[in-house]
C-alpha cells in the first residue's frame, strides 16, 4: 500500500514541479526543429537552399550540445504547447484541484493568445509552429497550418468544452472543420475513402495526420449532429482502417515515403479511432482498434515501463513518446502500466527545476528542454494520469 501512496506522490509533485517551470516560462521555449528561426536564415543564400536548410535543421536538433544560443535561436511561443496546456488544465479540473471558473480562468488567456496565432488566409481557425519548418516532403512557413498543430489544440479546446461548456473552445473547433473542408488537400481512395494531406501546401498522406482531420469532424459532429462532418470522418477512417498492416502496426505514411514505426504516431492513430467511435457511435473499427493496440502494448515497452520510441529499438526513450504513451494507456484503461511509464519517466529524464529531458539514449541523455516536445507534452500527461487515479 504504502509504494502505490508514494508512486502516486512521487507522480503529484513532478507534476507540480513542472506546472510551475512551465508557467514560470510563461509557456515559452526551445523546440527540436526550431533552427530555421535563426536570423542566419533570412539571408538570400539560406533562405530557399533546401538542403542546407533541412541539414541545419536536423543538425541542431541532433548535436548533443545546445547550439541555438549561437545560432542567435530565441525561445518562442508555439500554439500546440498552449493547446497541450489546456488539456492538462482540464485534467487538472476533473481531478478536483481546479474549480470549473478556475479551469476557465487558466485557460482564457492560452485561449485568446491562440485566436491571436491563427493565420490570414483560410477558411477556418488552424493553426501551426512558430518557426519555419523543412520537411522532406513540404516547406511550412512560420504559423502556416497544419492538420497536426490543428487538431492537438482543437482536441483540448474539446476537452475543455466538454469539461466546462465554453462555447468559445467549441465554436473554435467548429471553425477548425471548415479549415479541414476547405482548404485541407483531400485524396480520395478507389473504394471512395479519403485521407487528408498534413498540411494546405502537399499531398503526402500521413495516417496519424489524417486521423487528427477525424478526430475534429467526429467530436464536432457529436455537439451539432451535422451528418456531412460524419460522412467525410467515416470516409477518413476507413482509409486508415484499410492501410493496417497484418500485425495490426501502421506505418507512419503510404507510398513509401514512411516506412517506420513509432511509438507516439500510433499512439495518435489509436487515440483518434476511439474518440472517433465514442463521438459517431460507430464500432465498425473494434477488431482494427483492438489489434493496434495489442500491436502497440507488446511493441513499445521495455520491461512494462520504458516507452520505446521505435517498436525495434529500445533506444533513444523520447518524452513526446512518454507523455504519449501514458495518454494512450490510460484511454485504453491500463493506468498500471502508465504509472509505471510515468515513474521511469520522473526518475530518468526530469530535473530537479521541473523540466524534461529531450531524450534518453543507452550511454548519455539529451538535457534540452524543449517545451512543446518534452514538457507540454508530460504536462497535459501526468495531468490526465493523476486526474486517472485520484
Amino acid at each position: 500500500m504504502n509504494n502505490i501512496v508514494n508512486a502516486d506522490t512521487l507522480i503529484s509533485e513532478s507534476l507540480h514541479r513542472l506546472q510551475h517551470y512551465i508557467e514560470k516560462e510563461a509557456f515559452k521555449g526551445y523546440d527540436p526543429y526550431d533552427a530555421l528561426k535563426s536570423p542566419l536564415f533570412k539571408l538570400p543564400v539560406l533562405k530557399n537552399n533546401k538542403i542546407i536548410r533541412f541539414g541545419t535543421q536536423q543538425l541542431v536538433k541532433r548535436f548533443p550540445l545546445n547550439l541555438r544560443p549561437v545560432l542567435f535561436i530565441k525561445k518562442g511561443l508555439n500554439p500546440v504547447t498552449l493547446g497541450l496546456a489546456i488539456q492538462a488544465y482540464v485534467a487538472i479540473g476533473k481531478a478536483g484541484q481546479l474549480s470549473l471558473d478556475e479551469v476557465n480562468n487558466k485557460c482564457k488567456p492560452l485561449i485568446d493568445q491562440l485566436v491571436s496565432l491563427i493565420p490570414p488566409g483560410y477558411h477556418g481557425a488552424c493553426w501551426g509552429y512558430d518557426f519555419d519548418w523543412e520537411s522532406r516532403y513540404a516547406k511550412i512557413p512560420a504559423y502556416q497550418p497544419t492538420i497536426v498543430a490543428t487538431g492537438f489544440i482543437t482536441n483540448a479546446l474539446f476537452k475543455l468544452y466538454k469539461l466546462t461548456g465554453s462555447k468559445e473552445a467549441i465554436d473554435l473547433c467548429t471553425s477548425a472543420c471548415e479549415f479541414i473542408y476547405n482548404d485541407i488537400n483531400h485524396f480520395e481512395a478507389p473504394d471512395g475513402s479519403v485521407c487528408f494531406s498534413y498540411s494546405p501546401f502537399d499531398k503526402i498522406q500521413v495516417f496519424n495526420a489524417s486521423m487528427k482531420g477525424v478526430r475534429l469532424l467526429s467530436q464536432v459532429y457529436s455537439v451539432n449532429n451535422d451528418k456531412k462532418l460524419a460522412i467525410l470522418a467515416k470516409k477518413g477512417a476507413s482509409f486508415v482502417a484499410g492501410h493496417q498492416q497484418n500485425d495490426g502496426s501502421w506505418k507512419y505514411a503510404a507510398l513509401n515515403k514512411g516506412e517506420w514505426i513509432d511509438n507516439y504516431h500510433t499512439g495518435y492513430v489509436l487515440d483518434c479511432f476511439d474518440e472517433y467511435q465514442k463521438c459517431c457511435n460507430d464500432n465498425s473499427y473494434d477488431q482494427q482498434i483492438k489489434n493496434g493496440y495489442e500491436f502497440y502494448l507488446n511493441s513499445f515497452f521495455e520491461n512494462g515501463e520504458i516507452p520505446k520510441f521505435f517498436n525495434n529499438n529500445t533506444f533513444p526513450i523520447d518524452c513526446t513518446s512518454a507523455g504519449q504513451s501514458i495518454l494512450t494507456l490510460i484511454r485504453f484503461g491500463n493506468i498500471e502500466t502508465a504509472k509505471k511509464v510515468a515513474l521511469y519517466t520522473i526518475k530518468n529524464m526530469q530535473h530537479n527545476s521541473g523540466y524534461f529531458y529531450f531524450r534518453k539514449y543507452q550511454y548519455f541523455t539529451e538535457k534540452h528542454s524543449f517545451m512543446r516536445w518534452s514538457n507540454a507534452w508530460m504536462f497535459a500527461a501526468l495531468a490526465e494520469l493523476q486526474s486517472s487515479i485520484r
